[in-house]
């Protein structure tokens, strides 16, 4: 007699992997149509938003580690995104697919500037570009205000760095060796406390 396995819950159904073939499909479209920065902001539509890949808050967290190391923030945030998606193949696939798209594009721009910087329609179309890349910078910077002004410490953190860099003009490597250390001690005993 042949037994009948146990149904499994939805709860303990594991989720398929992130194909790399989609991985490289919306970081390759991120970085064929960035025009004008705001990068950031459209990796956290696509990846939150849309594809429901990862949440608010792991993609603020890989916002904030690609700030602070080395090397261009979005490129650092699409290697954050993809290794946590997939692993190494998964980091390598995001980063070769964010910057192959524009490479190319940048090439082939450069060989036809002579004659395309004369379109007067092109510099409005930069500058339409432009301020669309602005309102998604201004986006993201909303969406992790909202998760910070929750708690105090991180709040009196936010406003005193844009007080110290943004109105005093202090210089930022200073401001952030003093106020990131206040900041995560401020948040380390809830952090602990539940977990």
């Amino acid at each position: 007699m042949t037994s009948i396995p146990a149904p499994t819950s939805p709860a303990h159904t594991p989720t398929p992997p992130i194909p790399l073939s989609a991985i490289l499909k919306t970081f390759f479209w991120i970085g064929f149509f960035s025009f004008g920065g705001g990068l950031s902001g459209w990796i956290h539509r696509e990846v939150v938003q849309r594809h429901r890949w990862m949440t608010d808050d792991e993609v603020l967290a890989g916002i904030a580690l690609a700030q602070v190391l080395p090397g261009a923030n979005v490129t650092n945030l699409a290697v954050f995104v993809g290794n946590r998606l997939r692993g190494i193949p998964g980091a390598a696939v995001a980063l070769s697919a964010m910057i192959g798209g524009p490479m190319v594009l940048c090439i082939l721009v450069l060989l036809a500037y002579g004659t395309i910087s004369q379109i007067p329609v092109l510099h409005g179309a930069v500058d339409g570009v432009a301020a669309a890349a602005v309102g998604l910078n201004l986006r993201i910077g909303i969406v992790g205000a909202t998760r910070v002004v929750r708690r105090i410490g991180p709040t009196i953190a936010m406003l005193a760095t844009f007080i110290a860099v943004g109105i005093l003009h202090w210089p930022l490597v200073p401001v952030v060796l003093v106020i990131a250390p206040l900041s995560i001690a401020s948040v380390w005993p809830r952090r602990s406390a539940h977990g």
